[in-house]
């Protein structure tokens, strides 16, 4: 819907949830992804650390300000957590992203966040996983079934030839569901549901944990050797979904060092705990695809990305989306 600009108004394009599924495919989001961390590890984008205000109802709220000088936007987006909203039958995170024009500082977009956020976390992954994962990976392990699940699943079989799904879920309930699912959409597939996680990564090449645990849900006796491991869910310095043991044998990679040395519990509870040295970071995804920062060395190896999701990653996806909207004539147009 188009409406006729009045003399000092500004005219604003609304994103919503649909048009971003319709706009921002997988296979488009990972290059958008790899393009936007390298510029942040090359200084030719700006972010600062995401300002979070506790709610007691067991959520919080997160801003997350981001620039893109090569792009030449600037924006935040506004996203709010609440774990429990499983149960509820709501999804966990939920917000908007804020486009603005960086030479004159006007709004041109507000876009949904939900989608983005599942999109472009798991678009991530898939770009750390082309980098360190084996090339022959097969095996993926997915610790987790809700929608994050779904979006890694698509993304990973973008980037390797994955064969065979684990998956382990504290609800068996979501787990059938989430194999049902997904077994009519990729029929080529092999999926099965493990009766614990153990059980799940025992012969995995690529293993990603996507709960809403503040606790270890993956212990390090269980790791194979080469194993490949996204490490998605926990987002604060006290949360956890990797225990000790995990992280001690890994070559650990971030998306934002500023970031993990200030929110990663994955990294911050080893290091407080002496296992690790402040070293054992290796690099950020950035630096590895500038060729700044070695990737994996040997198939042996197990290597680990942390990933916390930066307010760039989101501020890409929604200059993509407006571009796109604007080309194709979608979303909804309003006057402020």
């Amino acid at each position: 819907m188009y409406i006729r600009q009045q003399a000092g108004e500004r005219i604003i394009l609304v994103i919503d949830r649909n048009v971003v599924s319709e706009l921002l495919t997988m296979e488009a989001c990972i290059p958008l992804m790899e393009n936007v961390l390298s510029d942040l590890s090359a200084g030719q984008a700006e972010q600062q650390l995401r300002s979070v205000v506790p709610v007691r109802q067991g959520g919080l709220m997160g801003l997350m300000p981001a620039y893109l000088a090569s792009q030449e936007v600037v924006g935040a987006k506004l996203i709010s957590v609440f774990p429990h909203n499983h149960n509820r039958g709501l999804p966990s995170h939920q917000g908007v992203i804020a486009l603005f024009d960086a030479e004159n500082g006007a709004i041109n977009a507000i876009v949904d966040g939900r989608n983005v956020t599942a999109i472009r976390t798991a678009a991530v992954s898939a770009a750390a996983t082309k980098l360190l994962a084996r090339e022959d990976s097969r095996v993926l392990a997915l610790i987790g079934t809700g929608e994050q699940a779904r979006t890694h699943l698509e993304a990973l079989l973008l980037v390797r030839p994955i064969k065979h799904v684990r998956i382990w879920s504290p609800n068996l309930e979501h787990a059938t569901r989430f194999q049902k699912e997904m077994g009519a959409k990729y029929a080529e597939l092999t999926i099965e549901i493990s009766a614990a996680a153990q059980q799940a990564v025992a012969e995995a090449d690529i293993i990603c944990t996507l709960t809403s645990s503040t606790t270890p849900v993956l212990q390090g006796e269980w790791i194979p050797e080469g194993a490949h491991i996204n490490a998605v869910g926990a987002c604060r310095a006290p949360d956890r979904e990797l225990a000790t043991g995990v992280v001690r044998q890994a070559k650990l990679y971030v998306d934002r060092y500023e970031s993990a040395v200030n929110e990663a519990g994955d990294y911050l509870i080893p290091l407080q705990e002496g296992a690790i040295g402040s070293d054992h970071i290796i690099g950020e995804i950035g630096q590895v695809l500038l060729g700044r920062a070695p990737g994996r060395a040997s198939d042996k190896d197990v290597t680990l990305f942390k990933s916390l999701g930066l307010a760039v990653e989101d501020l890409a996806v929604a200059s993509y989306l407006h571009e796109q909207a604007k080309l194709q004539g979608k979303g909804i147009t309003i006057a402020i």
